[in-house]
């Protein structure tokens, strides 16, 4: 690791007007001034351009004078740090952490409270937050709310969904800020109460363009001990403003000096596709706090999944029809005929398909008791994670794997008692390691039990970094599902290996997911880290597994290949049954040949809800993966081959749309064919709506 620090100190009046910090390549400017009242202020300029005009900074709390003015500036300290870190997984096997940092530390005059605000200026954005020393005049405080505003230039277009306290299981809505109002009930889903949030509330990571062509994503990062932020927009003045998720009593947070809130960041770009190439949410988090992170390996899995999902099989034992329906999901209408899938049969078919065709792992859901009583009851105890259904043989199980070169994962959903499965959680993590799993997918359906409490409130974000911590101990990786989004905390716990914390694929069985989810999802959800997706699909006609079930799957199959190159993760999944990757094995090899942790990654094309093209190259081989989802429109995608080796050949097979591919009426067309490339060579591709290509690109073989 190169590690250069040059720090530089000086102390200013308390009257100075303000201060102002550069990046170091001095494209991103920010400038901190006090009004004339004393209030802190910011402003952020990209290339001279305005990104967030002047904006307030500061605190509403319980009980006590707020912290919003009569400050005065007691101290200003400049640093800057240029290193390359290396993560143990990830979209490049190095990243550089080059930023310039301001601290100003304030002092209210009237109760000399002191608040510092940390600036870090990247050349891509700016990263803050509010940090709290210890102090004579405060200890223990709380938080009614943050009033972090963010004032935008003008009125943006926006991919947004709503502010909801307990999901990010959403469409996008792409609309002016102006719009978001009378658009907002529109925008809801499922059983969201408005009740919870303003009707112009909305979830970051926010990814906005201006008139002039400026993209803007405006997120937080390292959250830890702390509620998740949404941002509230005024329509008025188009500023957003900073709303916490509450707990139970409607408080935001609860502190204690010395303490600091998490990151507020944004990221600023003409291109695109500098958003997407942006490690400036994971520089925003602490080293890797695992000394030996040996046994977090990246994997590829199958699963006892998708059959649950689409309503051909069950995840109970029993057919209790009343006892398993799950309320607002449904999950593919659950009927008596349906059979339970975590069974010994079933699921060593799923090991011999994983082994034939060289994956890590298979998940199993629905393998231990309580699921005929789960959902949406408010009971405290359901599960005890270690009980398996009478079908499901763990040790013969788990031994079969083993012999075929396969390993099982753990499923855990704890039903949202997080009490419960806190109280559970050292026996569970040991039933793992006595019984060889590595991993575990855990899931939080339904209300927060302790009742009141929120997907994203302090308690329960503080619950989620417990969970990773404790699996550490024992050597497990995690895959969190309806937790908070993730802010690059996995640069300190890499054993969080994804997260779902978005609209999966799962909905596409649900009704369906509009045509261009996946060209917004790297914009949005996936800057805070990579996302257990679940793609794969290739039966797109979810009626042919479960008459019951309408959806479709609102994309082509060439588009479910790109997707394992577009929707990063070290935690892939083929999601479909193994039947139906067997009428299409030509399409399949790509499934088994792309990466899943890469060495270096090359963002070709983007543009927000239109389309995506990323290479990467697999590490520790001198392969190459290309993936590309697109939106809407019928688009030619022109790939640039530059970025490999200058000199050397290559094999490119292209997994395209057939040119009379539909996503709704003909989404199983495409087209494999092959063809030798260089670092000169241009490919175009033409891509249907809701269609894509995935590209493997090896090196030619010696003739």
């Amino acid at each position: 690791m190169k590690n250069f620090i040059t720090l530089l100190f000086f102390f200013t009046i308390s009257s100075v007007s303000g201060q102002s910090l550069l990046s170091p390549n001095k494209h991103t400017k920010v400038f901190f001034s006090l009004s004339p009242e004393g209030k802190p202020t910011y402003t952020l300029n990209y290339k001279g351009e305005a990104v967030v005009l002047k904006s307030n900074l500061g605190f509403e709390l319980v009980n006590a004078k707020p912290l919003i003015e009569n400050f005065t500036v007691l101290d200003v300290q400049f640093n800057t740090k240029d290193e390359t870190w290396t993560p143990v997984w990830g979209e490049e096997n190095s990243i550089r952490n080059h930023y310039n940092e301001m601290l100003i530390a304030l002092e209210q005059e009237a109760t000399k409270r002191k608040m510092n605000i940390r600036f870090r200026v990247f050349d891509e954005g700016v990263g803050f937050r509010y940090e709290f020393p210890v102090q004579q005049h405060m200890g223990h405080f709380i938080i009614a709310q943050e009033r972090t505003a963010f004032a935008m230039t003008g009125d943006h277009v926006a991919h947004w969904i709503p502010g909801d306290y307990d999901t990010q299981e959403y469409d996008y809505t792409t609309s002016k800020l102006s719009e978001i109002e009378s658009l907002f009930d529109t925008a809801l889903t499922g059983n969201a109460s408005q009740e919870q949030f303003s009707k112009t509330g909305v979830q970051t990571a926010l990814m906005l363009k201006t008139d002039s062509g400026l993209y803007v994503n405006i997120h937080e990062a390292a959250l830890i001990d702390y509620p998740a932020m949404h941002l509230n927009l005024d329509p008025q003045t188009l500023t957003f403003e900073s709303w916490l998720t509450p707990d139970a009593t409607g408080n935001m947070a609860y502190m204690v000096t010395p303490h600091h809130t998490p990151w507020r960041t944004i990221i600023a770009s003409k291109d695109a596709r500098d958003i997407l190439a942006s490690r400036m949410t994971y520089n925003l988090n602490e080293p890797c706090a695992i000394e030996d992170t040996s046994w977090i390996k990246p994997m590829k899995y199958v699963g006892v999944w998708w059959e649950m999902i689409t309503g051909k099989s069950s995840w109970s034992y029993t057919n209790d029809v009343n006892a398993v329906k799950l309320g607002k999901t449904d999950f593919g209408s659950t009927t008596p005929n349906q059979t339970h899938a975590a069974n010994n049969t079933n699921v060593k078919r799923y090991i011999d398909f994983a082994a034939q065709h060289g994956f890590d792992g298979v998940l199993v859901e629905g393998w231990n008791v309580g699921w005929e009583d789960w959902f949406g009851h408010s009971k405290d105890y359901v599960f005890d994670f270690v009980t398996p259904y009478p079908d499901f043989d763990v040790k013969i199980l788990n031994s079969y794997a083993r012999g075929k070169g396969v390993e099982l994962i753990m499923h855990h959903e704890t039903s949202s008692s997080v009490r419960n499965y806190e109280r559970q959680m050292d026996k569970a993590y040991q039933f793992m390691k006595d019984n060889g799993y590595h991993a575990v997918k855990s899931g939080y359906v339904g209300d927060i039990i302790p009742r009141g409490e929120h997907h994203y409130s302090q308690f329960i974000v503080n619950h989620y970094h417990y969970a990773i911590q404790k699996a550490a101990e024992y050597e497990v990786m995690v895959n969190a599902h309806e937790a908070v989004r993730p802010t690059g905390v996995a640069r300190t716990y890499p054993n969080l290996i994804a997260n779902e914390s978005a609209r999966g694929t799962e909905f596409q069985a649900f009704g369906g997911s509009k045509p261009n989810h996946t060209t917004i999802l790297p914009f949005t959800r996936l800057i805070g880290g990579p996302m257990d997706y679940t793609p794969g699909v290739f039966e797109m006609d979810i009626s042919k597994l479960n008459p019951n079930n309408n959806s479709h799957v609102n994309t082509t199959l060439a588009n479910q290949l790109g997707l394992y190159v577009v929707m990063f993760s070290p935690l892939q999944m083929a999601a479909d049954l193994p039947e139906h990757y067997e009428k299409f094995m030509d399409a399949f090899q790509f499934i088994k040949d792309v990466g899943i942790d890469w060495e270096k990654s090359v963002y070709l094309e983007a543009e927000p809800g239109e389309y995506i093209t990323i290479a990467r190259k697999e590490k520790s081989t001198p392969n190459w993966f290309v993936g590309n989802s697109n939106g809407y429109n019928n688009r030619q995608a022109v790939v640039d081959f530059s970025f490999l080796t200058p000199g050397k050949k290559y094999t490119a097979t292209i997994y395209r749309d057939h040119p009379k591919a539909d996503y709704k009426t003909n989404p199983q067309a495409y087209v494999i064919e092959t063809k030798t490339v260089t670092s000169k060579s241009k490919l175009k591709i033409e891509t249907v709506p809701a269609g894509g290509f995935g590209i493997s690109v090896l090196p030619k073989k010696l003739e």
